[in-house]
């Protein structure tokens, strides 16, 4: 069985236009919510806001959760654990650099983003957006990291 990799992705909507990023994996341009992988010792929240500053050059606030993805791709069966966070972003940065890969940001519209489909780097990238819009949302918080040394300590004082 593959490795499960837990990453981090935003929605952002502004009148009816999706933030994303044009990035280049394997060689190819895809297009992607502002995602990455969560690092060690960073928190989901954390990892989200710092993703979206690297590779758009935006700050982002947070405000829910709009869906959890399991997903396993095709070619090479890695397999995925996204949270997607929904919010807003402030604060625009225009000469900051943006992460290495990422050639560019760009608003598109749901329906811009649909015809594209052979461009998005995965399913998850329509599905996180029509959640949004269908208004699936959690609270920030769900997600609890815990100290697992600390919970071991704990539980032999019981």
């Amino acid at each position: 069985m593959s490795e499960l990799h837990l990453t981090v992705a935003a929605v952002i909507e502004r009148r009816g236009r999706y933030l994303v990023v044009e990035e280049m994996v394997g060689g190819r341009a895809v297009i992607n919510q502002p995602a990455g992988h969560v690092e060690a010792g960073e928190t989901l929240r954390t990892a989200v806001v710092r993703e979206m500053q690297e590779e758009t050059a935006w700050e982002f606030i947070p405000v829910a959760i709009s869906g959890v993805y399991l997903w396993q791709h095709p070619d090479n069966g890695e397999r995925f654990l996204r949270v997607v966070f929904c919010g807003h972003c402030q604060n625009h940065l225009p000469d900051q650099p943006l992460d290495e890969g990422i050639l560019r940001t760009l608003w598109l519209t749901r329906q811009e983003l649909s015809a594209r489909h052979e461009q998005l780097r995965s399913p998850m990238v329509l599905r996180a957006i029509d959640d949004y819009k269908a208004g699936s949302r959690y609270p920030v918080n769900m997600f609890q990291q815990t100290d697992i040394e600390l919970l071991a300590e704990r539980a032999e004082v019981v």
